[in-house]
């Protein structure tokens, strides 16, 4: 197990009171960054950034998200429990295991072997069970579709088909689409075969990476 105690927790209270003032409303998203313990993701000399609300590199290339854009992606995608939700880019696993704090079934898909191979045998010692695919996650993972809910950790050009295809009726993508430095979140919902679309604010992802991303 890992090491849980008073300052951890109230350091993460106190960022879950500032995502609140930064906008975040929905409370089982707040509740749930108020119960992962992002501090295990960091290596010991980084501790004392962990509960900042920032992203830091992971290696591969890769970063564990801001906790603000992780609350961000997760109130948009309007997470009910016992959702079957895909999440595309698992990284270090903190979005998971948020995603499984608010009670979804998730399906998780990493393009680098070395980041997929260290959240597999990494989540479930700290208790958190997604089930881990490694494969190119601009093509979804049609042989699990459909989803309720699919959730993009990283930059795409443009919305991969493959995605949307393996939406459920009344299901949501939350997706950044735009260049390489700078993306525009979308929520795209599927309603009577149609896609309907929303644009929030701008952030910055790393790179998708595959067939419909970016060309690594």
């Amino acid at each position: 197990m890992f090491e849980d105690n008073y300052r951890q927790r109230g350091l993460r209270n106190k960022l879950v009171k500032k995502l609140a003032l930064k906008g975040i409303k929905d409370e089982a998203v707040l509740a749930a960054i108020g119960t992962v313990p992002r501090h295990v993701f960091f290596e010991n000399a980084l501790l004392e950034h962990a509960y900042e609300d920032k992203a830091f590199p992971i290696g591969e290339g890769q970063t564990i998200s801001q906790p603000y854009t992780v609350a961000f992606q997760s109130e948009k995608l309007e997470i009910k429990p016992g959702d079957k939700v895909l999440e595309i880019g698992t990284g270090s696993g903190y979005q998971a295991c948020v995603l499984l704090a608010l009670g979804a079934k998730v399906y998780t898909i990493e393009y680098k072997r070395k980041l997929y191979e260290t959240a597999m045998e990494f989540l479930p010692r700290i208790g958190y069970k997604p089930y881990f695919f490694f494969g190119d996650g601009s093509k979804g993972l049609p042989a699990k579709a459909p989803f309720d809910k699919i959730i993009v950790t990283a930059g795409a050009p443009v919305v991969p088909t493959a995605l949307t295809d393996q939406l459920k009726e009344d299901g949501i993508l939350v997706i950044p689409v735009g260049d390489k430095e700078k993306q525009v979140m979308l929520r795209i919902r599927k309603k009577g075969g149609k896609l309907l679309k929303e644009e929030f604010d701008y952030f910055a992802f790393v790179p998708l990476l595959g067939e419909q991303g970016w060309k690594s």
